[in-house]
């Protein structure tokens, strides 16, 4: 896998957006943490833009992402990735887990799969495949002939836990076969799923280590699994505490009070942002400030272990300055 310049040693990190609508005060505070963590170290900083989820994806975000990221005062190392613009690599991938008979095509719908298990387990992309197409079609081609429609590809999950170790949670094991079963590496539309997209991107962009929310802490055994198949390096892991609002709930694109975007059009300074972060992640003296001047006082160990609210109060305090 030909990889863009990078020393196979040297410390990269990454902020991988999707542009799927406006960043908040969420992704704020993990794109700058990854980014601190990185640079406290000397290391690098790649763009990847997650745009494969097509249906999701919004007109001018990548733009309005692109704009996000500069107002916090963020740079990164060489010229954004555009996800989309890779996939040929991502679908060869597939198609090597396929010939070596690690991935399968399943024309199971998600109704089909609820009414299938047995004991549905609802985790993070519902109920557990029962495992229904597994060794039922010899190729694509005939998945789609005998069915009349478009197969998706899912990953052979082996039997057992898989164990991860993450720089804030320690080592933790999962059991994704009894958990979640053979999970997909492809849509039935067409294009490449998440967590295989993001397993051969790390590798081909060189990533050693991903800072990210702790609701992706249970992806990361499934792309630990994909790693482990494909025979590319395993980064290491810190899944920091996510953002919420005043009611416990984690922040969600479709909730615009605390975008980024929101808070511009409040006049708000990008260094007040900057420094609620900062404050909330164990930078006691930090105020107001842009990324760069808290780098050699930033220690990833320093954060708190449970999340972060934000609410009005937090509103009201950063439009103050």
């Amino acid at each position: 896998m030909t990889t863009p310049s990078a020393r196979a040693t040297e410390i990269t990190g990454r902020l991988a957006p999707s542009p799927t609508g406006h960043l908040h005060l969420g992704h704020a505070r993990s794109f700058l943490l990854a980014w601190w963590h990185a640079r406290a170290r000397g290391g690098r900083i790649v763009l990847r833009i997650e745009d494969l989820d097509t249906e999701r994806v919004k007109p001018g975000m990548i733009e309005a992402t692109l704009a996000d990221l500069r107002w916090l005062g963020l740079d990164w190392d060489g010229e954004p990735h555009v996800q989309s613009a890779g996939e040929a690599r991502i679908a060869a991938a597939a198609a090597a887990l396929v010939a070596r008979g690690l991935a399968y095509p399943c024309t199971c719908t998600r109704a089909e799969i609820a009414a299938a298990a047995s004991a549905p387990h609802v985790g993070e992309s519902g109920p557990r495949y029962p495992g229904t197409c597994r060794g039922r079609w010899p190729s694509v081609e005939s998945a789609q002939s005998a069915t009349g429609r478009a197969p998706a590809l899912r990953f052979v999950v082996r039997e057992g836990p898989i164990e991860i170790e993450d720089g804030l949670h320690g080592r933790l094991a999962f059991d994704v076969a009894r958990a979640a079963g053979d999970f997909p590496i492809y849509r039935r539309a067409g294009s490449p799923a998440y967590q295989l997209a993001v397993v051969v991107d790390d590798a081909w962009q060189a990533v050693t280590e991903v800072v990210r929310g702790e609701d992706l802490l249970e992806s990361a055994a499934r792309q630990a699994l994909l790693q482990e198949a494909l025979g590319l390096p395993r980064p290491r892991w810190w899944h920091v505490p996510l953002v919420t609002d005043e009611h416990g709930r984690r922040l969600a694109k479709r909730s615009d009070d605390l975008s980024l975007a929101s808070l511009r059009e409040r006049g708000v300074d990008p260094r007040a942002v900057v420094g609620w972060v900062a404050r909330r992640s164990g930078l006691k003296s930090a105020r107001d400030a842009w990324p760069a001047g808290l780098v050699r006082e930033f220690a990833l160990d320093r954060i708190p272990r449970t999340p972060v609210a934000a609410g009005p109060l937090e509103i009201a305090e950063l439009a103050a300055g």
